[in-house]
């Protein structure tokens, strides 16, 4: 790709999230996977539940840490779905990290029924919430849980998903060349379910820095 020594208008900023230790990793593309669970496939209506997992992306623009999340505009359905993230380096994966995959489902179901893409129910603005990544290999098992307000709604185990970590980074490796600074979040078990403004999610995986956020108004 040409270089060029001047532009237009400034560079938006890298976007990077944090590392403990105090480093920063800095975020390319977000993959993410759906229908990687049984159950959760089965609560959204599925019967096939070995179908191959559905792929689709988020701008990084939709990355945000909390620990307020503003609720997005336009939907009356917005839906949290826990996940393991991994985050790519040079070498392969470097680092996992608690995620969840914020869904207008409202938007999300109009864009099924028409035959459309994803995006106005997935790649919104604030939309791929994320804590701190834990460098080294992810977790193959161990619990994933998800609560709002101090109630359980998300209660599974990562050795639950149809789909290792390395088949799915083989599945989307088919389609895409992944690149240093990819994230795969890599689907979500069942659970899923509305939050609200005024709403406190915590989420945790066995092994991983815990992810606590509040959900506020609508942005004006």
């Amino acid at each position: 790709m040409r270089k060029f020594m001047n532009y237009l208008f400034d560079p938006a900023p890298v976007i990077a999230i944090p590392v403990e230790g105090g480093a920063g990793f800095p975020v390319n593309r977000i993959f993410c996977v759906g229908q990687n669970y049984a159950d959760h496939i089965r609560e959204m209506g599925g019967t096939d539940t070995s179908v191959e997992p559905v792929l689709f992306m988020k701008p990084a623009s939709a990355l945000t840490s909390g620990p307020d999340v503003p609720f997005p505009p336009v939907t009356t359905d917005l839906h949290h779905e826990v996940e393991m993230v991994a985050a790519l380096g040079p070498d392969g994966v470097i680092a996992a990290g608690v995620g969840i995959d914020l869904t207008r489902r409202d938007l999300q179901a109009m864009a099924k029924k028409r035959g459309g893409p994803w995006e106005i129910g997935k790649a919104f603005d604030n939309g791929a919430v994320i804590g701190p990544l834990r460098p080294g290999p992810p977790p193959e098992s161990g619990a994933i849980r998800l609560s709002v307000n101090g109630t359980v709604r998300q209660n599974g185990d990562l050795n639950q998903m149809n789909r290792s970590l390395p088949e799915l980074l083989a599945l989307i490796g088919k389609y895409f060349t992944l690149q240093p600074g990819d994230l795969v979040f890599t689907g979500t078990p069942s659970g899923v379910g509305p939050l609200l403004p005024g709403d406190t999610v915590e989420a945790t995986i066995e092994g991983l820095p815990p992810l606590t956020f509040r959900m506020t108004d609508r942005k004006a």
